[in-house]
Order: C-alpha cells, then structure tokens, then sequence
C-alpha cells in the first residue's frame, strides 16, 4: 500500500469513527435533555447562540443539510414550544424570519447544563488532553467541509 493510499485510509477511519462518535453521542444527548427536546431542536437553537441575528427558514434548512419541510417542522415545534418566534420578514412580505427568544436561550442552557455530568464522565475517563488536542484539527475538518459545501476549496 502506497503512503498516499495510507492517508486515504487514515481519512476514511477518521470519518468512520466521527459517525459512530455522533451515533452514540447524539443518543446519549437526547436521553439527558428536557422531555419532548430532541437534537434537531437543540442544534437549532445552539446555531441561534452561536450566531445570533435572525434566519430564513430556508437559510436555517441550508445550514443544516435539510430540507425546508423538516426544517419548517422543526421550526413549529420551537415556536409552539415559544423557543423560537417566527415572524413576516418586513422586507419580503411572504418571507418570514426565526429568532431566538429567551425561553429558547434557557432552554439551550438547561440543555447544556443537563450535559455537564457525561462530558464530566468523558473526561475523567479519557482526560482532558485528548478534547483539546482534538479541537484544533475537527475545527478545520469542518471549515474544509463547509467550503466545500459551497462550493469552494477547502485548501487554505
């Protein structure tokens, strides 16, 4: 096996551990957040905390990889659950925009705040060197993904 059929393996089993990480992380989360919260609903508002501002729906289904009917779904049950308002966009009547209320910023952090025993736990087992060292390299990881996403060249 060449050295670059070496990498290409090496990627591969990153991607494939990434996806089981997710799997099992994704179902520990849901079992430690508030009843009738699922991880679409977290990773909604957690985009709202991270970015702030407010989204088209369209926008948000762009972000996410999804299409507007799951999004628009997901958005109904934030609003019904008031964590989310939705509103006409001003600028385009038929338009409508999503911001975060404060209901929906204390419910992320409830959310967090439920999590803070397992990543706790994580920690304690594995130690704290292997989550920062870890960062760096998912952080690029993703900006890589995202360019190519777009369109772009994921190369710096």
């Amino acid at each position: 096996m060449s050295r670059a059929d070496d990498t290409i393996d090496a990627a591969f089993r990153v991607f494939n551990e990434i996806g089981i990480v997710s799997q099992l992380a994704a179902t520990a989360f849901e079992r430690t957040m508030p009843a009738g919260m699922t991880l679409a609903q977290f990773t909604v508002l957690n985009h709202f905390v991270r970015l702030g501002g407010q989204r088209r729906p369209t926008d948000l289904a762009r972000a996410f990889q999804v299409t507007k009917a799951t999004m628009t779904s997901t958005l109904q049950k934030l609003e019904a659950k008031a964590l989310v308002a939705v509103a006409a966009n001003a600028r385009d009547g038929r338009g409508r925009l999503v911001s975060l209320t404060d209901a929906g910023r204390a419910m992320h952090a409830d959310c967090i705040a439920r999590l803070h025993p397992m990543l706790r736990d994580l920690v304690g087992a594995i130690g704290a060197e292997p989550f920062k060292a870890a960062l760096d390299p998912l952080v690029r990881l993703r900006e890589a993904l995202d360019a190519m996403r777009e369109g772009g060249n994921p190369e710096r």
